[in-house]
């Protein structure tokens, strides 16, 4: 599998990462336990099996859309055998022309979760939240709505277990 993921600022990613120690010190499942360098608050973009587009080529279309404004809302439960816990990402139409700039950039079939009109951006904070704690997981001190910034975008190769870069907002002098 191959996904373009967006990452946040500096700020953002902190926040998100606190709120996946509250998890962790609960006693909860978070990502927190997860310590690979490549974990990392991010939006998933597009997931596919195949990512024929070079990294240029979705670099060239994608980059120039850097930095785009988020903000991430309330903490949902996405149902499951295990509950994933995470932040919604408020859609506006930033969000949605980068997204639709992905998929058409990359030719990729999506897989259906991050298919035009199926997508839900979201930041996930925990996977394999036990059903019977999901209402002890949502009860917990949550930061209000976040402002942030996507400043960069990556790529997940699930094969190689690696990320690269494929795009990043330019910084000001």
């Amino acid at each position: 599998m191959q996904s373009l993921e967006l990452l946040l600022d500096d700020d953002t990613d902190a926040t998100v990462r606190a709120e996946w120690t509250v998890l962790r010190d609960a006693g909860l499942p978070s990502q927190a336990d997860h310590t690979g360098v490549s974990n990392a608050p991010h939006v998933t973009l597009l997931v596919t099996e195949h990512l024929p587009t070079a990294d240029d080529d979705l670099a060239s279309e994608l980059g120039p859309m850097l930095p785009l404004r988020v903000r991430l809302g309330p903490v949902v439960a996405f149902p499951g055998r295990r509950l994933v816990l995470a932040r919604l990402v408020l859609v506006d139409e930033p969000l949605l022309r980068m997204h639709a700039a992905a998929l058409g950039r990359s030719g990729a079939s999506a897989t259906p979760l991050t298919a035009n009109g199926r997508w839900v951006p979201h930041v996930t904070l925990a996977r394999g939240i036990p059903e019977e704690d999901a209402a002890r997981a949502l009860a917990l001190r949550w930061a209000p709505d976040l402002a942030g910034t996507v400043t960069q975008v990556r790529r997940w190769d699930s094969t190689a277990r690696q990320t690269f870069a494929v795009a990043a907002a330019r910084t000001q002098a």
